[in-house]
């Protein structure tokens, strides 16, 4: 009965997500969106008792929207046209919070009063942690740096990227002239 509720939940979040990441016009909230359907569908590892697929679900698709999501706040102005109108915001807090207390809920209801063992025995002279750092940094050591490697170059590219794209650089700049810039820059948007 657990594996129902909670497949039906977590599609139903899931599809939610997704479907806010094509919809929405901003590129902020289709990231954030992004994210947390990645999330959820780690939910559906757990559910089918893969542990470990669905930390790595966790650790690098997340982890990739993440550093997409660093990419967009540099590449966009995405704040400028972010117009929150919650007429309650209180209420949207708490609505939250119990969402979130629920989804805890149901994950920790048949753990409550069982005896939680591990799947796999524990290596006797050093975990099993151990043994997957052993295959990462022995077999998969050489895929595992070029990721790294690729990951760093398409960072500094996006922060080049970004610098040439700004008109005036703020580092340059002294307090008195990036007031007057925010000064110039919102006179200019309420002209348009």
């Amino acid at each position: 009965m657990f594996e129902v509720v909670a497949f039906y939940l977590f599609a139903l979040l899931t599809i939610t997500m997704f479907s806010i990441t094509v919809i929405t016009k901003n590129a902020l909230y289709a990231l954030s969106s992004l994210a947390a359907g990645m999330i959820f569908i780690s939910a559906f590892f757990f559910l089918l008792g893969a542990d470990f697929l669905g930390v790595v679900q966790i650790v690098v698709y997340t982890g990739a929207v993440m550093a997409l999501y660093a990419f967009g706040m540099m590449f966009f102005d995405s704040i400028s046209d972010i117009d929150e109108t919650v007429s309650n915001p209180r209420l949207a807090f708490f609505l939250t919070g119990m969402v979130a207390v629920i989804v805890v809920l149901i994950f920790t209801a048949p753990i409550i009063g069982s005896n939680v063992e591990a799947f796999y025995p524990i290596h006797s002279d050093y975990g099993n942690i151990q043994d997957v750092g052993l295959v990462l940094f022995t077999k998969y050591l050489i895929p595992f740096e070029v990721a790294a490697v690729m990951l760093l170059v398409a960072m500094i590219g996006g922060i080049i990227l970004a610098g040439k794209k700004m008109d005036v650089s703020i580092t340059q700049l002294s307090e008195q002239e990036i007031d007057n810039h925010h000064t110039d820059t919102e006179i200019a948007k309420d002209i348009k």
